[in-house]
């Protein structure tokens, strides 16, 4: 199935005309028909699962603590 711009819009809650730059900068890929551009839902979907697994896991590297450093002496 297919979303035109306005629906990616209303999907990712964001004005169109961002959506139509994104789509004309190449940022979102899409299908042109000659009238409109089309964009693969499954695949647009799969994409954002992607991009949130990444800022999930660099999430996890951020808050991971640093491990001491065992040759360190504290020097009181």
């Amino acid at each position: 199935m297919y979303l035109t711009i306005e629906e990616t819009a209303d999907f990712l809650s964001m004005p169109e005309q961002q959506v139509r730059r994104y789509v004309l900068e190449g940022r979102i890929k899409s299908v042109h028909d000659g009238d409109q551009f089309l964009i693969n839902q499954s695949q647009f979907e799969r994409h954002l699962e992607q991009v949130e697994d990444v800022k999930r896991q660099i999430d996890e590297w951020r808050n991971t603590p640093i491990p001491e450093d065992i040759d360190v002496k504290d020097e009181d």
